[in-house]
């Protein structure tokens, strides 16, 4: 295999790049003759590990997805030789890929799904996983998330949600659950699944937001890709929507977080505002109720009309998030139908739909920041500072970070 010679930084950024938009097709690929997920991530990911110490000396192979493929299968067949005595033996040098590798990376791009990652999205919704982990394990699995930024997503203990992503792919080794792409008519009963992480991928890597290579800009095309692939998916166009009218909101310059009410609407971005209204209209259905992704839409296209009414529609807010809490009573979206309710009608019947949330709510960030403003509302300041600085604790962003603190501070005044 050719190799071109570069430096170290160069090479990990190589290494980087090709986690990024390899890591599930490998994944997929090394699992796929057992159902071993989790041998297939701990193998790759010492295919990582040697790539870091080979190429900055040796240079980055043309392949180095196939490079790492090949490494990672060495380590695989070295454990299946003999699962004790070469346990820690280091791996072997990868010099080329077989054809037979390069076949398996093509086969897993059908053309019936123009993206590796959502194929195996698509893979992981596999009805035989309990429906509870398909998300965490497309997270992990397919889009590179650790079990502490998922945890932080559900809102559970990392040991809890490391625990079950453990169980999950146990039970696919012990199940031999196959990795097989489902033909279009299976695809509809897995998209809920599909849909679910594509959009927690955009809310994990918000903070990474744009257009682009962005993790977030990647979550978005993702679900605008399943939109066109399945056509006649209300919720699909409906998450298309909802990713892409957010995107247009996402101006925040430099390193300063700014809350929605103190945004710009001049430095919106029009033309996704007009694109994510058009997909809505393509969700609608007559005389079918809105589902999840729809009403969410409709909330960012309540907040993106202020680009042209230069005012926010509260009314229109509580009737959503309403309908919202009624269908999807998810910990976020009880605590933003608190928010709205706590301004709209009062500050203290928010606190009391705070109140009312599960114990899970003290591991959730919004939750805090949400009754600190509620608190500031009523004048209870010292509360509203310990509530502020809670939130900026469990805050990974520094931008929001260091809004919260200002906050806290402005408060305490």
């Amino acid at each position: 295999m050719g190799r071109v010679v570069v430096t170290g930084e160069s090479a990990a950024h190589v290494a980087e790049r090709t986690a990024r938009a390899s890591y599930g097709r490998l994944v997929a690929l090394l699992a796929a003759p057992t159902g071993d997920l989790q041998l297939a991530e701990d193998t790759l990911a010492q295919a990582f590990e040697q790539a870091l110490i080979t190429w900055p000396r040796d240079g980055v192979p043309d392949n180095p997805e196939g490079w790492l493929l090949t490494v990672a299968r060495n380590r695989q067949r070295d454990l299946w030789r003999s699962a004790a005595h070469r346990r820690n033996q280091p791996l072997e040098t990868a010099t080329d890929i077989s054809a037979d590798a390069v076949r398996q990376l093509d086969d897993l791009d059908p053309g019936r799904i123009p993206d590796r990652r959502l194929a195996l999205l698509f893979v992981c919704a596999h009805p035989a996983i309990a429906a509870g982990v398909r998300t965490p394990l497309m997270l992990q699995a397919v889009l590179g998330f650790d079990s502490a930024q998922i945890a932080r997503a559900f809102a559970v203990p990392a040991g809890a949600m490391s625990q079950r992503l453990v169980r999950a792919k146990r039970r696919i080794k012990d199940a031999r659950i196959p990795f097989a792409v489902p033909g279009r008519q299976a695809m509809p009963e897995r998209l809920p699944s599909v849909l679910e992480a594509v959009y927690a991928c955009y809310a994990l890597t918000f903070a990474e937001r744009g257009e682009g290579t962005s993790p977030a800009g990647e979550a978005r095309y993702l679900a605008v890709t399943t939109a066109k692939l399945l056509g006649d998916q209300p919720e699909a166009w409906a998450l298309a929507a909802l990713l892409t009218l957010a995107s247009a909101r996402a101006t925040a310059p430099g390193d300063r977080y700014l809350p929605l009410q103190d945004q710009d609407p001049d430095e919106w971005d029009r033309r996704l505002i007009a694109e994510g209204e058009a997909y809505l209209r393509r969700a609608g259905r007559p005389g079918q109720a809105p589902g999840r992704f729809q009403l969410e839409a409709a909330i960012q296209a309540v907040h993106c009309d202020r680009a042209r009414s230069g005012a926010t529609d509260w009314d229109a807010l509580c009737t959503l998030y309403t309908a919202l809490v009624a269908i999807a009573p998810s910990l976020g979206s009880r605590v933003a139908h608190a928010a709205v309710i706590g301004r709209t009608r009062s500050p203290r019947t928010g606190l009391s739909l705070l109140a009312a949330l599960p114990v899970e709510r003290e591991r959730f960030q919004p939750y805090h920041a949400v009754r600190g403003d509620l608190l500031a509302r009523l004048g209870r300041h010292e509360d509203a500072v310990a509530a502020y600085t809670q939130a900026s604790t469990l805050s990974t962003d520094p931008a929001v970070r260091a809004f919260l603190e200002r906050r806290a501070k402005e408060t305490s005044r």
